[in-house]
């Protein structure tokens, strides 16, 4: 960023053509995650990740209202991402257990800056759609 955009965020600063092009949207790395980060489980299984490891029944008993079936796929789309490492441990019946990787570790502060912003703000939001 330069020294004289300092008080613009980089995402604001960054120029898009007008109108911006469907399939650039679609290849924009950053629609790219928050596709991913914007589904209805992931944020909740990454910050449950980020306190520790946990097995998979584990976590499945931890998030009320989440399938196994869509544990298994919020999970899976983590791990092919390399946000969350999948071990499998050598018992009968094998046992799983999911942690984060570095890279996920590396997801926590923005997702900390997005929750904070949220708490700030939700209020304010709130409001504004009471008087819609």
């Amino acid at each position: 960023m330069s020294g004289t955009h300092t008080d613009v965020p980089l995402v604001v600063a960054a120029p898009l053509p007008t109108p911006v092009p469907a399939d650039e949207h679609a290849r924009c790395p950053v629609s790219d995650v928050l596709r991913r980060v914007g589904d209805k489980w992931t944020v909740l299984v990454v910050v449950l990740l980020g306190r520790r490891a946990y097995r998979f029944n584990e976590l499945h008993r931890a998030i009320e209202g989440i399938s196994q079936r869509m544990l298994t796929r919020t999970l899976h789309g983590l791990t092919e991402d390399g946000l969350v490492h999948r071990k499998v441990f050598p018992t009968v019946p094998p046992s799983v257990e999911y942690s984060l990787t570095p890279l996920g570790r590396t997801l926590l502060e923005p997702l900390s800056a997005l929750a904070a912003w949220a708490m700030e703000h939700h209020e304010e939001i709130a409001a504004s759609r009471r008087s819609t």
